[in-house]
């Protein structure tokens, strides 16, 4: 298994027996929801999905993968939901077919999607790996296998010498179980996790280091700390959540 981190989106390409996109926390709607609160921004969905097709062109993936939170309007969808999905996701059919791994935001998402797209909430195997939003608990057949999950879009700020943060930058949490979280899978191999960012530009996020604590999601008090690593949207390795965060350790 080969993992590529495209920085572009960010997204990630997972390469096995296929080659699959992984696109998180979308959130398409998210301007109509800000605009409930008195936050007023035209609508970015054209060019979000521009980016998810840029990706798609770069990578060339036999399947495009999004884990939950497609939509962001909850319990309703909006208008502006009803008016850009169906041509957003078809955008998307047109270069490569697509499944939907549901998040705590996609109550309805079902109507604008084709008959095997949608997938369980709890997740689903595809080529050896596990998918799912992260806001339940993975099904049984997901452990002992890597686990790629969203919704709770991990950032990381880098600090210096002298404690000067920079602004927060999206990024991927590894991690094996913490050692309660493991019941011994069939196959005898350890499950480990994968969070990756949020797509979306506006989604906001949780540091890596106050991860574990967030309560967010089942997985998320998971994390192992002593094995738990951090990489940039790039790809590049950047410490373990308690030396990039040593005052609140994971």
């Amino acid at each position: 298994m080969r993992l590529h981190f495209i920085e572009t989106g960010p997204a990630l390409l997972v390469e096995q027996d296929r080659r699959v996109l992984v696109v998180a926390d979308l959130h398409m709607g998210i301007e109509s929801g800000l605009e409930r609160h008195g936050v007023h921004i035209t609508s970015r969905s054209a060019a979000r999905t521009e980016r998810v097709i840029a990706c798609i062109e770069e990578t060339k993936p036999d399947l495009l993968l999004l884990l939950g939170d497609v939509k962001h309007n909850v319990p309703v969808t909006s208008r502006q939901e009803y008016r850009e999905l169906p041509g957003t996701l078809q955008a998307f059919r047109d270069h490569v077919p697509i499944a939907v791994a549901p998040g705590n935001h996609d109550g309805g998402i079902g109507r604008f999607l084709l008959p095997g797209e949608l997938l369980p909430a709890d997740g689903a195997l595809i080529d050896g790996v596990g998918y799912l939003h992260g806001h339940t608990h993975p099904a049984p057949e997901l452990r002992g296998h890597l686990i790629v999950l969203g919704h709770h879009h991990p950032v990381v700020s880098l600090v210096d010498s002298v404690g000067c943060a920079a602004r927060a930058r999206p990024a991927y949490l590894y991690s094996g179980l913490e050692g309660s979280c493991e019941a011994e899978p069939p196959s005898g191999d350890r499950t480990r996790l994968l969070f990756v960012p949020a797509f979306n530009e506006f989604a906001g996020g949780i540091d890596v280091g106050r991860l574990q604590k967030s309560g967010l999601g089942p997985l998320s008090r998971c994390i192992d700390k002593r094995s738990a690593e951090v990489y940039l949207a790039d790809g590049t390795y950047v410490g373990s959540p308690a030396t990039l965060c040593p005052a609140d350790g994971v």
